[in-house]
């Protein structure tokens, strides 16, 4: 097998949009996969609207919009006064041409994004394969996998570590992952269960604020998935039992409980960064490079933007049409955005809804009641803004 390729490392959402952007721009990509196959898991379910534009360039957005739910408008809400301000994305309309989130589960992007490489001559994919190990020169990075009970080396140009939290690569480099680990826990409970039907003007993408026990309410095709802060001493088991489900669930809507669950998942929560998103010919890009709480949705979608921003670059240096120099850029582009905007409004995202006083609330409606506050906003909670401010760092 030639040595004239990129390996990317991890076969998730992040991975594989960053196999199919250089496929689709000429460059031999081959993932390799720790899994037996694509992970079943749900996960993260939000696409924010500048996701979808770079989704549509690489032929994903529509089959993706096709399998998912449009989600135009949002809420914020508490449990002392009801619904707080509601923005609808389609004031900015002209910034993006998707003017709303999808919810979809990421599980239904990664088999969209494999079905359309499959058959690429430049693409292939190898599961049941574990980094071990990562050693590079001047030339090339080669990478000692786990496969079959024995181990096998492959060797690249380049190497992209898109392996999640408890990154390989990130290990085999030596890098730091900096920051903390939130004493809370996030507890997330799907039903069949139609909100909509007891719950006035509803939509599918709701925040709930509350000083003791604030949830999220967020509609799937065929589901709802709730997220509540678990901040009790209950162990993990416990935690994750039914009974302990139903109390909270019987906290969204009084009068209602028993309701039908069809899973529940905890989350421990963390927010860190890597130390760097570069080490050489190698990289780091979405879960590998930084971890934050979900509220926001800007985890996978903060690591797809990676994954197209390090890809373009590294298809133009590929091609001759740029120096090496230019993947410099990445990192300080990158790495700088997450820790001013991702890291920075996921943290103040969960403050807000632990807030104990009316000052969320009225900062909320003054920004509704504002058309120029509404759109920097939105801009903001799109993540439209952070594209653009890390296209300043250099």
């Amino acid at each position: 097998m030639s040595n004239e390729r990129v390996l990317i490392a991890g076969a998730g959402p992040v991975g594989l949009a960053a196999a199919a952007n250089l496929v689709r721009r000429g460059v031999p990509v081959t993932v390799l996969e720790a899994g037996a196959g694509l992970s079943e898991e749900s996960r993260a379910s939000t696409f924010h609207p500048p996701t979808l534009d770079m989704l549509h360039t690489l032929g994903a957005a529509q089959p993706l919009i096709a399998q998912g739910l449009k989600a135009p408008q949002f809420q914020y809400r508490n449990k002392a006064h009801g619904l707080l301000a509601q923005f609808d994305f389609g004031a900015i309309a002209d910034a993006t041409q998707h003017p709303y989130r999808v919810q979809c589960e990421q599980s239904k992007l990664t088999r969209i994004l494999l079905d359309g490489l499959h058959h690429e001559p430049n693409f292939e994919i190898a599961f049941g394969s574990e980094v071990a190990g990562v050693t590079q020169d001047g030339a090339g990075v080669e990478v000692a996998i786990e496969r079959n009970g024995k181990t096998e080396r492959r060797a690249g140009r380049f190497l992209i570590g898109a392996d999640g939290a408890s990154s390989a690569v990130r290990h085999a480099l030596g890098i730091e992952f900096e920051g903390f680990t939130w004493p809370d826990r996030l507890l997330v409970v799907s039903t069949p269960f139609d909100f909509h039907s007891v719950i006035p003007g509803l939509t599918a993408v709701n925040y709930v604020a509350d000083p003791v026990r604030w949830h999220f309410l967020l509609q799937i095709p065929e589901l709802w998935r709730i997220m509540f802060l678990v901040n009790e001493d209950g162990s993990d088991e416990r935690v994750q039992t039914r009974g302990f489900a139903q109390s909270l669930m019987s906290t969204v809507v009084p009068g209602i409980s028993n309701y039908d669950i069809d899973h529940i998942t905890l989350y421990k929560v963390h927010q860190r960064v890597a130390k760097t998103f570069q080490r050489g010919r190698a990289f780091l890009v979405g879960d590998a490079a930084h971890i934050n709480n979900p509220l926001g949705g800007m985890g996978m979608n903060g690591g797809i933007h990676d994954a197209i921003n390090l890809t373009d670059r590294l298809a133009e240096v590929w091609h001759g049409e740029k120096p090496a120099a230019e993947l410099d850029r990445f990192d300080k582009q990158r790495r700088g955005v997450t820790l001013e905007y991702i890291q920075k409004y996921t943290i103040q995202n969960k403050q807000n809804l632990e807030s104990p006083g009316d000052e969320f609330r009225q900062n909320l409606q003054a920004i509704a009641a504002d058309a120029a506050r509404t759109r920097d906003y939105l801009m903001r909670v799109s993540m439209i803004a952070s594209l653009a401010r890390a296209a300043e760092l250099g």
